[in-house]
């Protein structure tokens, strides 16, 4: 449990914000996952996997095959992150990034390995921040990498301060109208913006039974597809590249069904892929426009 903030009736401002502010502080079934995965590097994510899995893990002694399997998640779910560090475009030292929705801070450490900038994460979760501060300081980045208990639509940094920002399976927690304008304001003109997320599809008519699952799991609301693109729009954040995922993340799932650390959640993950009614997207935009 957290102890009470002074801050947290700034930072969260509604019940739903609290309700998930709750959740990501206190699930230690989630948490479970997140821990034992970054305990194989030290590399702490909060988000899925992509790319072919190394099947040859499910081979060999019983005795270490479920550790065997462990590290193969996790290998997957850093190079996700990799992926969309790669999408940020030219990065130097100079330059200052933006986690929205930060978690457990993974992404902005290999952020940071990788650039050399400051990045600061934001995020609702008090237990996320202090276990990521603790990351950044076992590091020894923390005067490179802080996070923050901060609202993602409100963070309070200056305007234009940010070369890119990114969020990785955030955004689903809030209105992303109000989003992309917060991060319209932070990014310099020519700043990139890059988003995984997973979205409904809007060709299938309706939210699948599968979706609404995993809304009801995670107390989340999840987008319909074109929402985004509206979004980006009416905040001057135009997309210059959209990648599905969908098929790159199936064969983390499967795999993830194999593992004892499976939560319930992997056969709604992959029935909605497969269906058809829920897409894994990367979309990168710029900034245009003063």
């Amino acid at each position: 449990m957290t102890m009470l903030n002074p801050e947290t009736s700034t930072v969260l401002r509604t019940s739903y914000q609290k309700s998930v502010a709750e959740y990501w502080n206190n699930n230690p079934n989630d948490d479970r996952v997140n821990t034992e995965l970054g305990e194989v590097d030290g590399l702490f994510h909060h988000h899925y996997g992509i790319g072919e899995p190394d099947l040859s893990v499910l081979e060999g002694p019983e005795n270490t095959r479920q550790r065997r399997i462990v590290e193969e998640l996790h290998r997957l779910e850093t190079a996700q992150a990799d992926l969309l560090l790669d999408h940020l475009g030219d990065i130097g030292p100079g330059d200052r990034l933006m986690d929205g929705g930060s978690g457990r801070g993974g992404t902005s450490i290999m952020a940071n390995q990788r650039f050399g900038c400051r990045v600061d994460g934001v995020t609702i979760s008090e237990y996320q921040v202090g276990f990521a501060n603790e990351q950044a300081e076992a590091r020894g980045v923390e005067d490179r990498v802080r996070f923050h208990f901060r609202n993602m639509l409100d963070t309070g940094f200056e305007s234009g301060s940010m070369r890119g920002i990114w969020t990785n399976e955030t955004t689903m927690y809030v209105d992303l109208f109000e989003l992309f304008a917060e991060f319209s304001r932070l990014l310099e003109p020519g700043g990139r913006y890059v988003c995984i997320t997973g979205c409904s599809n809007d060709l299938t008519g309706g939210r699948s039974s599968s979706v609404s699952w995993i809304d009801a799991h995670y107390g989340c609301m999840i987008h319909p597809r074109s929402e985004y693109f509206r979004a980006l729009a009416d905040n001057g954040l135009i997309p210059i590249s959209v990648t599905d995922l969908t098929a790159d993340t199936i064969p983390y799932w499967d795999l993830r069904t194999k593992s004892e650390l499976a939560t319930g959640v992997e056969k709604p993950f992959l029935t909605a892929y497969r269906e058809g009614s829920f897409q894994y997207l990367m979309i990168a935009a710029d900034k245009v426009g003063r």
